[in-house]
């Protein structure tokens, strides 16, 4: 993939993926997330998310909102446990607005006092939503647990008990710890010409003051599986289990991204699927994922199913768990596995706003972005015994933590 790269003089970085489109994706991403809260703050990363639209030195609320909205683009922007990042879609000939715009609420953002009082009730619904979802709450759960007392383990919306705590100040003060020149990214996908694309960015971004990062993120450590049960009102039972998983730093990492995509990840023929669902009709829905920290990981299995289903439902997952620790692939099955991977990867890549995600958080931790032929060699290095290896560390039952709703 052919990208460019500039640093600015302030530190912040400029990427651009020149792709053939009319339609550009812009962003600016930065190295701060809810693990960088301190216990007063929980949940406030998120709420700056909210709130940072709200208004700037020469913009109301609704000239932000309207500002690409009426050229037909977009805005938005999300929050993570490790990154924030705000982000819009255009048209070409918009982009100066885009990068503009962006700044503008990155940068020059003054949170007025009415609008952060009415934002938080906003957020507290946003909260009070996930007990409606016991799917999505259980995740959420399940990483207090695995990650319990540290700041990587809270949920990212915070709590009702914090958010009517927050004010102007204490915004500031989070983003002014946390919002570093050197920890930005400028990201952008497009056929805009990368020259303009950095004297656009010199203009608009060249002048913030220089901000370096002298932060360090406390490391978790002391874990202790665990398992928990909890009653809900629920229809299902509700389980997921788990266990810390390799860092985004690790090698082994692209091992247990394949390991984790044959176990339950999104194709409909993944062990877990085929067992509890096809064979069985246990589940309608059952999944695995992998999310690396950049000083930890988790491996998660969730599934639902009918509660006097449960315990045969837990019993098969460990019966596809055992056979990945015992039994290595076969070369067909390896070969499928990898191509399969790679087909998805391919796939997600064709999504312009996945691209400028996947673009800005690899510069992020890496500075750099591997292309798919890049992606492509390293699951191709990858050997039935170097899985086997993996399943055997990381799908160990005894260093499995479970947490059930029923």
């Amino acid at each position: 993939m052919n990208y460019s790269v500039h640093t600015l003089n302030n530190g912040i970085r400029i990427v651009h993926l020149a792709v053939d489109s009319p339609v550009s994706h812009c962003g600016i991403m930065v190295n701060a997330g809810s693990r960088d809260e301190e216990d007063n703050e929980h949940g406030i990363a998120h709420f700056i998310e909210h709130v940072i639209f709200k208004g700037t030195k020469k913009r109301k609320a609704y000239h932000i909102l309207s500002r690409l909205d009426d050229v037909g683009g977009e805005i938005n922007a999300y929050t993570t446990k490790e990154e924030t990042a705000f982000y819009a879609a255009f048209l070409k000939p918009h982009f100066e607005r885009a990068l503009e715009l962006l700044s503008d609420i990155f940068f020059n953002s003054v949170f007025p006092k009415a609008e952060i009082e009415k934002e938080k009730d906003v957020v507290i619904d946003e909260i009070n939503s996930y007990k409606d979802s016991p799917a999505d709450l259980i995740f959420d759960d399940f990483e207090e647990i695995m990650f319990k007392n540290h700041p990587i383990g809270r949920n990212i919306l915070g709590t009702p008990d914090t958010i009517p705590s927050f004010s102007k100040e204490s915004i500031q003060s989070f983003m002014d710890a946390n919002y570093h020149t050197d920890q930005t990214v400028f990201c952008s996908v497009g056929s805009y010409p990368f020259q303009k694309i950095v004297k656009l960015c010199e203009r608009y971004l060249g002048s913030v003051p220089e901000n370096l990062s002298n932060k360090n993120r406390k490391p978790f450590i002391n874990y202790n599986p665990l398992t928990e049960i909890q009653k809900k009102n629920t229809f299902q039972a509700h389980c997921i289990m788990g266990n810390l998983a390799y860092t985004a730093m690790d090698k082994r990492r692209m091992d247990l991204v394949l390991l984790n995509n044959l176990l339950g990840g999104q194709g409909l023929n993944s062990r877990l699927n085929m067992s509890l669902r096809e064979k069985h009709g246990y589940a309608y829905s059952v999944e695995s994922s992998f999310t690396p920290y950049l000083d930890t990981g988790i491996l998660t299995i969730y599934f639902g199913t009918d509660k006097e289903k449960l315990d045969k439902s837990i019993q098969l997952v460990h019966k596809e768990l055992k056979k990945l620790r015992e039994t290595s692939l076969g070369s067909m099955q390896l070969h499928r596995a990898k191509n399969q991977i790679i087909g998805q990867m391919a796939m997600s890549s064709d999504n312009k706003e996945n691209l400028l995600f996947s673009l800005g958080k690899s510069f992020l931790l890496f500075n750099r972005f591997d292309s798919l032929e890049i992606m492509n060699n390293k699951f191709e290095q990858i050997t039935a015994e170097r899985l086997r290896e993996v399943a055997n560390e990381v799908l160990n039952p005894d260093h499995m933590s479970q947490l059930i709703y029923q």
